[in-house]
């Protein structure tokens, strides 16, 4: 298994600060239904899962893949209806993000930003400023991130909005930017002091104004491409009319939250269930079972098959979650008030919980029940658990549990928030 270092990472980044890939000659596909996301979303899985272990083992950005992506339509689906889009609800894009992960979970984590961008649009941006961003995604541009900042929770030091009198600008860094490195656009989540104190925006930057710079530096052991680094903004001038209200949006009952955090509890269950399929096979044609089984082979092992089928209760108990949960978003979008925006959060957090656990469980008992011959580095079954153990982490799955145990005893909403 080749090693990159994060040296030999940032020597990169002059190649990919580039700007970025011109639009396709054509323009992408508009999907026009449930069904039809849903179709294009197996397709695009199928079509990648082949590539997925030698990318995450030779560390090969999925460039191609992502313009496959684009001139699929999938980047449009949230997409309302009245601006052209599918406007597919919240069960069918997890749905879309649960099988792209199973077939390679690094990619199944590149759009979740993406279609959170598109949320924050929906529920804080003008009119304008919708017809604009929707319009240019349809047309199969791309939006990546730049949320998290490492340590920064002073207000002088935080990515900060400046509106000067020659112009609006942005200075600062960030970290964690997933897909910032495919992107066409970077949503960026800036600090701006003003007289009723720090209000925080959104600004949709594009990806190749001067002072952007991309930084492919994610060295973590898992979720190796999904484009992760850092961008720096250096006195980076955007116009007004990129800039959408973040605080605003969770003064009020939004879905803001729970939108962002069911696609990563689907992202979390996708991973799990490509564990358990890549399993399948190997335990068939090369596991071994126990001598004191009796039997065969190891698929006729019954230690081995309580295991198996504890895995699988567990992850199709989690997909359940899910799509109850994403009821429960669909219902607080249509009609977000303070107990409808609530149940949704609970309900996202009990799927979180169930996700976390399940996809770390498939994971691990991949190798326990497939045997030491699993473990060698050309199979690359490693990368389940590396990407489900890496990605779990992106919010503390305790706090899930803590929220739903106040709600359910005293009857306390979950904070709104991103992560929530």
């Amino acid at each position: 298994m080749t090693q990159t270092s994060t040296r030999e990472l940032q020597a990169l980044a002059s190649t990919h600060a580039s700007p970025p890939a011109p639009l396709p000659a054509q323009p992408a596909h508009v999907i026009g239904s449930e069904a039809e996301a849903l179709q294009a979303a197996r397709t695009f899985a199928y079509s990648i899962a082949a590539g997925a272990r030698q990318r995450d083992r030779d560390r090969i950005l999925p460039w191609q893949e992502v313009e496959q992506f684009s001139h699929s339509g999938l980047w449009g689906i949230t997409i309302p209806r009245e601006y052209g889009g599918a406007g597919v609800s919240t069960g069918t894009l997890t749905q879309a993000i649960s099988l792209i992960a199973a077939a390679d979970g690094n990619f199944g984590h590149i759009p979740q930003n993406h279609y959170y961008a598109l949320e924050v649009l929906r529920v804080g941006g003008s009119p304008a400023q919708k017809s604009f961003f929707y319009d240019r995604v349809l047309r199969g541009e791309r939006l990546g991130n730049a949320l998290a900042e490492i340590g920064h929770r002073d207000f002088k030091r935080r990515t900060q909005l400046l509106r000067e009198p020659g112009g609006w600008h942005v200075q600062g860094s960030k970290f964690y930017c997933t897909g910032a490195l495919f992107a066409h656009w970077i949503p960026t989540l800036v600090s701006a002091q003003e007289a009723q104190g720090e209000r925080m925006y959104l600004v949709f930057i594009p990806r190749n104004a001067p002072g952007v710079t991309i930084t492919d530096d994610w060295d973590g052991f898992g979720q190796r491409v999904t484009g992760s680094g850092s961008v720096q903004f250096e006195r980076v001038r955007v116009e007004p009319e990129w800039v959408v209200p973040f605080t605003s949006s969770f003064e009020q009952p939004t879905t803001i939250g729970p939108f962002a955090q069911i696609i990563h509890a689907a992202l979390d269950a996708g991973i799990g269930h490509g564990a358990l399929q890549a399993s399948l096979p190997f335990i068939r044609e090369h596991a071994r079972p126990w001598v004191d089984a009796g039997v065969a082979s190891a698929a006729q092992d019954p230690l081995l098959l309580q295991q198996l089928g504890n895995v699988h209760v567990r992850l199709r108990a989690a997909d359940a979650l899910l799509a109850r949960a994403a009821l429960a978003v669909d219902a607080a979008q249509r009609s977000p008030t303070q107990d409808s925006v609530a149940a949704a959060s609970v309900a996202v957090a009990q799927a979180k919980a169930l996700s976390t656990s399940a996809s770390l469980l498939a994971g691990s008992k991949l190798f326990e029940l497939a045997g030491t011959a699993s473990t060698l580095a050309g199979q690359g079954l490693d990368r389940f658990w590396r990407n489900a153990r890496t990605h779990t982490l992106h919010d503390p799955v305790r706090w899930k549990y803590h929220a739903v145990g106040n709600y359910v005893l005293n009857g306390i909403r979950p904070p709104r928030h991103g992560a929530l």
